[in-house]
């Protein structure tokens, strides 16, 4: 089983009330193997919601409470951001998932490189909350921009 963040399989859960469907989750004998969350939405926030970025670090300084996740009105969603992250922990583990396909730069999902609490669009290093809670978990995380080799093996071993 994999964990995929929610937009990606079409469901319009973005803070724009948009989804951002990536086509190789779509398929043949691939969907049963998928398990959508959203973090934010069972966080507690709801759709649309205005944007967020972690402020002062990353996921990891979230969950340390280091850091910080803003929404660009300067609203505190923190809490719902670890809400969220938690209970889409429980389900990743209850699950069994071996991985997780995130949407890339989010601050909940956004593995290896998220925006950096500017609203400048201006990346910086470092993951979202839910992909770091995955990762000190021992889930392996990707982006839908570096899931094709995963989403590959699951092709192949769907198939036989």
């Amino acid at each position: 089983m994999y964990i995929v963040s929610s937009c990606l399989l079409g469901y319009p859960c973005r803070y724009d009330a948009r989804s951002c469907p990536f086509e190789f989750l779509t398929g043949k004998g691939i969907r049963e193997f998928l398990i959508p969350v959203c973090p934010e939405v069972l966080g507690g926030l709801g759709i649309p919601r205005r944007p967020a970025e972690v402020r002062g670090g990353d996921g990891d300084d979230v969950l340390a409470g280091t850091a910080r996740v803003l929404d660009i009105s300067g609203r505190d969603v923190t809490e719902e951001y670890l809400k969220g992250a938690w209970i889409s922990l429980g389900i990743a583990l209850q699950s069994g998932a071996k991985a997780a396909i995130l949407k890339a730069r989010s601050p909940s999902c956004g593995p290896g490189s998220i925006y950096d609490g500017t609203f400048s669009r201006t990346l910086r290093p470092g993951d979202g909350v839910f992909a770091a809670l995955l990762r000190r978990h021992g889930i392996e995380v990707y982006s839908e921009e570096t899931a094709r080799e995963v989403l590959g093996q699951l092709r192949r071993s769907s198939w036989s």
